[in-house]
């Protein structure tokens, strides 16, 4: 113990250069950790009192060699243990907040963990997503040399040896099967070039140190190694940056849900784009703080008018005065629904169905159509959990893969919740339909389309928490069902887990955060900067149980709430009222015009055309199988891992 705290006084002695006294109460401490610029004093307290009145006895007393204050002569009673322990504290958290500076390690986190990151190919809404055909294992890079001791910097051959997303596993040429060099990096960022780039820009190929001696003729050996070899193409970097452009602009103005009322809609300003996805700013926002986070392709967002086109309900904004430089955004830059005929069969108010509800996204509901809009739009409501006002209603179109016919649940073995307060479980759709007297919505009106996405169970993907839609965070993909995903927020317990489309833009590969800057949240036993989950204060925890209370909530860490839609500030049951809130559609302002929108972003109209073609050697044809007991087609991807069932669509008839 002795040498353990001689160690430890050694070290703290080799610090002495950066102590500092406070020249209030006499307290020594480590000097980036006190108050104010000049570092003077050790908290806001000292500084305050300082300057008042008591300043000047103070003083007088320390240059008389008087006992300090109160305070000092506690802080100096302190065992130098303790003082050490203090400066641990702090040099730990210094080394924190550098790491969350740094980024978390993609590389380090798949390498460690033998997982598999969610190919590039699985997201049609990220940059590159079109040209990554031909990227993959054993492509050729060239890319900076690190093991090397000259002066400049210097680049070698390296070959991609495993892919997660924009994430590669690369090997310097020459190394062969030796893995101690091996690093990870993404293959996006400017440091990475095609072969030929280092001859046409004039840079030097330098072998690394480590394995110069191994060959005596470095160009001979290239030319054998790399004689038949592929690499990226010559444009890859220009593509890399046009992928990158966006067609929606600062101050655009766009029709958004409302977070503290789902029914309803509001005016809200683009305020920043990052990787496609916006910051939006409610038009009636003072301080510019009551936002709300989504994809450019969201089904959340809506030019300026949609809410009246349909019947939807709409909050007019109070806000007068517009700021120069608003514009509505153009209706071709919003994601395109797949057009609908509701004059034959269609669905009628009362018919009950299943759906993933908004407010905890883990959980698929006993639901029902509240109210038939216009072009393929329904008013969905959770069963036994709805405002007498109808204030959290929420609008998904006809084609949304988030709602399901009654049924699927049972068929696909995943548990539906019942309505709240129903008592007669286990659920019976038979015998629920016939208590209240309703019927179910015909399966033939609900979207069966499975694409090929390609995901796989217990791949990597970085996932929009939807329940603070501001978060991006390392996730895996739990479960697929169809083209239903179930997504794990890493080092989250799984009553977190949310059920989202395999084409939905809140899912992201491996690296996407790095490439555009968005920050990634690491898993929650990764970081000491977020608080534990179990440490919450029994304040957040009532909070979070107000939110539709016979729901499970998150325990959240620091930036994580428990709510859906950005911060929904409900409470039980209680709504407010919307009289006079369902307005006119404001006048509209001068509209971006069409041809601004660059033509490599026009939002797709159905799941299809969110995939250019790939020259990939799995290609993204859609097949048509026939599946038991249903009499209707069932379009499947062969990527679909788990169906869990035998994927139709029907209620089971009981007699």
């Amino acid at each position: 113990m002795l040498n353990t705290v001689t160690k430890c006084c050694c070290i703290f002695c080799c610090r002495v250069c950066h102590s500092a006294t406070c020249e209030m109460c006499g307290m020594v401490g480590v000097r980036d950790a006190f108050y104010s610029k000049t570092k003077r004093f050790c908290s806001v307290s000292c500084s305050r009192s300082y300057s008042s009145n008591s300043k000047k006895a103070s003083i007088l007393a320390r240059l008389q060699g008087k006992p300090p204050t109160k305070k000092a002569k506690v802080l100096q009673k302190q065992p130098l243990v303790a003082k050490l322990a203090a400066y641990a504290q702090y040099q730990a958290n210094q080394q924190n907040q550098a790491k969350l500076k740094i980024g978390f390690n993609w590389g380090h986190y798949i390498s460690s963990n033998n997982s598999v990151g969610a190919p590039i190919t699985c997201f049609k809404h990220v940059p590159m997503s079109s040209c990554w055909g031909d990227v993959a294992e054993g492509v050729r890079v060239e890319v900076p040399n690190t093991d090397s001791n000259l002066p400049t910097k210097v680049y070698w051959i390296a070959g991609i040896v495993k892919l997660a997303g924009f994430k590669a596993l690369l090997r310097y040429e020459g190394f062969d099967n030796d893995t101690s060099h091996d690093f990870w990096c993404n293959l996006c960022i400017p440091e990475v070039h095609p072969v030929g780039w280092c001859a046409t820009s004039g840079k030097p190929l330098v072998p690394p140190k480590s394995i110069q001696h191994k060959y005596t003729n470095w160009k001979t050996f290239l030319v054998k190694r790399l004689t038949g070899a592929k690499t990226l193409p010559p444009d890859f970097s220009t593509k890399v940056q046009e992928s990158m452009q966006y067609p929606f602009k600062a101050l655009m103005r766009v029709e958004v849900v409302d977070k503290t009322h789902l029914c309803r809609t509001r005016v809200a300003i683009l305020e920043t784009v990052i990787g496609g996805r916006l910051r939006l700013v409610y038009e009636e926002s003072e301080d510019g703080t009551d936002d709300f986070w989504c994809h450019m392709y969201s089904p959340l967002i809506h030019p300026i008018g949609w809410s009246r086109s349909i019947g939807h309900r709409f909050k007019r904004s109070d806000v007068s005065k517009k700021q120069e430089g608003q514009i509505d955004a153009s209706p071709e830059l919003f994601m395109k629904v797949k057009e609908v005929d509701q004059n034959g069969e269609w669905f009628k108010d009362g018919m009950k169905l299943e759906a993933i509800d908004p407010l905890n996204l883990s959980a698929i509901c006993v639901a029902t159509v509240r109210k038939v809009l216009a072009d393929g739009y329904l008013m969905i409501g959770i069963d036994g959990s709805e405002a007498a006002d109808g204030s959290d209603w929420f609008c998904y179109h006809s084609t949304s893969p988030s709602i399901f016919p009654v049924g699927f649940c049972e068929i696909n073995k995943i548990e539906l919740t019942p309505p709240r307060g129903y008592t007669k479980l286990p659920f019976k759709w038979f015998d629920y339909l016939r208590e209240v007297g309703s019927i179910a919505a015909p399966v033939k009106l609900f979207n069966k389309e499975v694409p090929n996405h390609g995901f796989r169970k217990g791949m990597k993907v970085e996932a929009v928490d939807l329940m603070e839609p501001r978060l991006v965070c390392v996730a895996t993909v739990t479960r697929i069902v169809h083209r239903l995903l179930r997504i794990h927020f890493d080092g989250w317990e799984d009553e977190y887990d949310q059920w989202v489309d395999c084409e939905s833009p809140d899912l992201y590969p491996a690296g996407w955060c790095q490439l555009t800057g968005y920050q990634l949240q690491p898993p929650a036993t990764q970081t000491n900067s977020r608080d534990n989950p179990t440490s919450v204060s029994k304040q957040q925890k009532k909070k979070s149980q107000q939110y539709k209370g016979h729901k499970k909530k998150r325990k959240i860490p620091v930036g994580k709430k428990p709510v859906s839609l950005s911060s929904l500030p409900m409470t039980g049951m209680v709504r407010r009222s919307f009289s006079g809130d369902e307005e006119l559609t404001p006048p509209p302002y001068r509209t971006l015009p069409a041809q601004t929108a660059p033509e490599a972003f026009q939002p797709p109209s159905t799941s299809r055309e969110f995939c250019p073609s790939l020259k990939t050697a799995s290609s993204l044809q859609i097949k048509e199988e026939l599946l038991d007991g249903d009499e209707f087609t069932f379009l499947h991807g062969v990527s679909d891992q788990e169906s869990n069932g035998s994927g139709s669509y029907y209620i089971k008839q009981e007699p």
